[in-house]
């Protein structure tokens, strides 16, 4: 059933973070800083080998040695948009709200109001996190797609290994990890929805092409989390969309 696959994701996703939420209240703040930081390098690595990847294969499109220029110029013209737009504010809100709404539900939170989790820039952080890993990559584009045309094979092992990264990210970032199930039922029930129509312009441009610059905003996320560097993450989204354009209309 077309579907399918983005129904058991979610699933996946949202067992994790439970899992990850539960045992989150077992473990000092001393484990969590040295979780924190192992989780940063690891997103880190993940982010610089998407990006790679994802240049390496565009090279390989007719857009050849001007990949580069697709990644850079995307960044800083998603990222002027995005100041534009002030998506940073709005997510800074967004986690403030989440915040009030941790407090309310204990439940949702990994344990005293002086952890990571509790904190509402951190469940913006776990909220950005958990939907830049679980949304980017040619396993998001292409499983989504092959689920809308009746084949969820791809998707269920994807949703395995967000499960098993859900796990992690909760235990440190609390609830807002969970939310990441928002953005991957709008874009991977979208894509599978629309499977038939969008088929033609999701080209191997267009998913290094996301792959690309999803990945340095994932490498971006990752400096932060190991507490080397803060960068507007949020403002840059709209990166990923340009660069796709781009690739769609050039390579």
């Amino acid at each position: 059933m077309p579907g399918i696959g983005v129904a058991v994701n979610i699933g996946t996703v949202l067992l994790g973070a439970a899992v990850g939420l539960v045992f989150g209240r077992l473990i000092s703040e001393r484990f969590r800083t040295i979780a924190f930081s192992a989780i940063g390098l690891a997103v880190i690595v993940i982010g610089a080998a998407i990006t790679l990847g994802g240049l390496a294969d565009l090279g390989q499109t007719h857009l050849g040695d001007y990949a580069a220029l697709v990644l850079v110029g995307a960044l800083v013209v998603g990222s002027l948009l995005g100041e534009a737009l002030r998506i940073e504010h709005g997510l800074e809100r967004f986690g403030r709200w989440l915040q009030d709404k941790a407090y309310r539900a204990p439940a949702l939170a990994p344990g005293r109001a002086d952890q990571p989790g509790e904190k509402g820039h951190t469940l913006v952080e776990g909220f950005v996190t958990a939907s830049l890993l679980f949304c980017t990559g040619a396993m998001t584009i292409l499983g989504s797609l092959q689920d809308g045309l009746g084949d969820p094979s791809l998707l269920f092992l994807k949703a395995l290994l967000d499960g098993i990264a859900a796990i992690a990210l909760a235990t440190t970032l609390g609830a807002g990890v969970a939310l990441s199930v928002v953005p991957i039922l709008i874009l991977q029930g979208g894509i599978a929805l629309g499977a038939h129509a969008i088929e033609p312009l999701i080209t191997p441009a267009v998913i290094a092409a996301i792959e690309a610059i999803g990945g340095a905003l994932i490498l971006a996320i990752g400096l932060d989390l190991a507490k080397i560097k803060r960068l507007p993450v949020g403002n840059m989204l709209p990166a990923v969309f340009i660069g796709a354009a781009i690739a769609l209309a050039l390579g």
